[in-house]
């Protein structure tokens, strides 16, 4: 699936919500970009926990954004790396041929042979020297830990304790965290503990092993990057004026709520950044690829013919880093 005709592409699309079987090729007209926007052929896009959610129509919540009875949407894909083949008469910061990565909080439909962005949209261009697989998978984890840590002031020399370090939030998250000069306690699972040990952890912990949340370090900070725990189970960890920061809403969405409180009050607190500025958080992360702080992790390539069986695997939430799926194949 590696040719592009002159008038159809291939695309992984949903016309309703389901597992990895509700996804269906369908050939479709490649479009003319707008006056703002690219045309890329993509040639390696990833799965991950926004596709899934996207896909099956889960949590609930997830269907104001993507529609209720089914997708507004039916192509998934939040991140790419591709080649520039037609801009729009207005873009001036891409040409034909540029290699470009990105990434969309909301979707960018990169499950596909083609896709149209905007030239404001989060899009960059990106180094000869660094793999379309590799820069697909550099992305949309890291523009969320990039987001979270960016509200962890004074770092250097700071503790930390990452939970959930071997996802893609996680993963990146650890990365940046000890480019900032924290001291990193990590939790993983025990046969993942070199892989956290070579992203630079200074401790790690075992969750299948021992409770995280029973350890006796203090900290300045809890980042919960699968956000599987509370401000409740992990308030006993940090120092008097401690921050707990979670991916996630929690139980009864209650983070944003506890974060709003934390207003009122000193002390212990909950901070619940939104992602914003994608664009600030690709130039981020291509300058900690460039000087070798960053590198990110990828747990399995499937083609992209192969797409249902990558969804497959993501869903069952085993998944470490990044899955990749290469177009060229």
């Amino acid at each position: 699936m590696n040719k592009v005709t002159l008038n159809s592409m291939k695309v992984a699309e949903h016309p309703e919500y389901g597992k990895e079987e509700a996804i269906q090729f369908v050939d479709k007209e490649i479009p003319t970009p707008k006056n703002d926007e690219l045309l890329i052929r993509i040639h390696a896009s990833t799965v991950n926990r926004t596709d899934c959610a996207y896909l099956t129509g889960e949590p609930a919540i997830m269907r104001l954004v993507a529609g209720f009875k089914r997708p507004r949407n039916p192509v998934t894909g939040s991140d790419f790396a591709g080649t520039v083949v037609e801009t729009g008469k207005d873009v001036s910061r891409f040409k034909k041929g540029d290699r470009v990565g990105g990434f969309g909080d909301n979707g960018v439909s990169s499950h596909a042979e083609c896709m149209l962005i905007k030239e404001k949209g989060g899009v960059i261009n990106i180094p000869d020297s660094l793999s379309f697989e590799k820069a697909a998978a550099a992305f949309e984890g890291a523009h969320y830990a990039y987001n979270f840590i960016k509200r962890m002031e004074n770092l250097k020399g700071k503790k930390v304790l990452l939970n959930g370090a071997t996802g893609a939030i996680g993963s990146a998250g650890l990365q940046f965290l000890k480019y900032h000069g924290a001291a990193v306690t990590a939790v993983c699972p025990s046969h993942q503990y070199e892989l956290i040990k070579s992203l630079g952890a200074d401790r790690v912990i075992c969750f299948d092993k021992q409770d995280f949340t029973e350890d006796r370090v203090k900290y300045d900070f809890v980042f919960d990057a699968v956000g599987k725990s509370t401000f409740g189970r992990c308030k006993p960890l940090l120092t008097e004026h401690g921050v707990y920061i979670s991916s996630e809403l929690g139980p009864k969405a209650q983070n944003p709520v506890l974060a709003l409180l934390g207003f009122f009050k000193n002390g212990k607190k909950v901070k619940f950044p939104v992602p914003y500025n994608i664009t600030e958080s690709l130039e981020y992360i291509l300058a900690r690829i460039q000087d070798g702080s960053f590198d990110p992790v990828i747990d399995r390539r499937y083609s992209f013919v192969d797409i249902k069986e990558a969804f497959q695997y993501v869903l069952t939430g085993d998944k470490i880093g990044n899955v990749v799926l290469n177009h060229d194949v």
